[in-house]
């Protein structure tokens, strides 16, 4: 019988990743259910339900069932959960592995406890739950358990997690409804005020990750894209530039900016000073933002870097406490 190894997962407002000791990253979809809503019949998972967006009957709706960084459908999330963990373990009764499991931070304990259970049932024989900040912080490889203080920011879908560390914890955080959902969003209401023309989530994504920016780009982009004329509501299809999108974008990263300087003035004296020094570490996808890093440095007048592999940095760090439980059970809430 082949060995299942102990697993990380993260369930994330935009996608699920799951970590496998000794093999790394072996699952990443997309956080979406396709449901037929008259029958409540499941139809898809990930990738496949991802793949429905914007092209199904009325009766059939592509569901994240985190939004926000919060549950809203814990049923459709244990479901998803379930198919995924089996997915990547099989059905190995005689070998089930144990799991780290990190979610947003606005998924309550009570909830995070009944999925502990749905993990049980899925085949998992014990599951331990890691503060997501903390995940976050580790797969970013900074150093949060010594005497100065560090910052960490994880934007992710559904919004952003904003968390000063120290001596192994977290001491001042804060959370906010604004992330990447929040950019694509911006994207469909400036070119719906501009133009008249209604695109899909998916386009909206597309342009972001291709023009968008929070802070000007040096040479302009462009790319075509095709919508919807709202006067004529026949398909269109357009060019836009960069320079554009960056002003569709501009509120929600001032926006972004100001709910970070807000956590500064909370954090005490000596901790603050601490992150003068040290700087801000951004995660997430939504750190990926072309130029966003800059844009809050040349407010603050702070250091900011974006991490390696930062769409990945909390399932990794769950996976370096797989790799090496003695050095880092202690972080983990039992």
């Amino acid at each position: 019988m082949a060995q299942i190894n102990d697993i990380a997962i993260e369930l994330g407002t935009s996608n699920v990743v799951i970590y496998m000791k000794g093999q790394g990253i072996v699952l990443r979809e997309p956080a979406t259910v396709s449901v037929d809503q008259e029958t409540r019949r499941i139809l898809a998972f990930g990738t496949e339900a991802w793949r429905m967006t914007g092209r199904t009957p009325a009766n059939i709706q592509v569901i994240r069932p985190l939004a926000q960084g919060e549950m809203i459908d814990f049923d459709l999330a244990g479901n998803m959960l379930r198919y995924f963990v089996s997915q990547v373990t099989g059905n190995h009764r005689l070998s089930r592995p144990r799991a780290i499991l990190t979610t947003p931070t606005g998924v309550k304990d009570i909830e995070q406890k009944a999925l502990v259970t749905t993990l049980f049932d899925a085949g998992v024989r014990r599951t331990q739950l890691m503060d997501h900040n903390i995940a976050c912080a580790l797969g970013a490889q900074l150093n949060f358990e010594g005497e100065y203080g560090c910052m960490i920011v994880d934007i992710s879908a559904g919004g952003t997690d904003i968390a000063v560390l120290y001596n192994g914890t977290p001491t001042v955080v804060s959370s906010l409804h604004i992330g990447g959902d929040q950019f694509d969003d911006a994207v469909i209401r400036f070119l719906r005020r501009k133009y008249n023309m209604l695109i899909g989530e998916r386009t909206a994504e597309q342009v972001k990750i291709t023009l968008g920016s929070a802070i000007r780009r040096e040479r302009t982009v462009t790319m075509d894209i095709t919508g919807r004329n709202l006067i004529t509501g026949l398909p269109k299809t357009m060019s836009i530039d960069s320079d554009e999108i960056y002003e569709a974008l501009i509120d929600c990263v001032n926006d972004l900016i100001e709910g970070i300087q807000l956590l500064v003035e909370k954090t005490p004296a000596q901790l603050a000073s601490d992150i003068f020094e040290s700087g801000i570490t951004f995660t997430g996808g939504g750190a990926l933002l072309y130029g966003l890093a800059e844009a809050v440095s040349s407010v603050m007048k702070v250091p900011c870097t974006v991490a390696d592999e930062a769409r990945d940095c909390a399932v990794l760090g769950c996976g370096r406490v797989l790799e090496d439980p003695a050095a880092y059970r202690y972080l983990l809430n039992v």
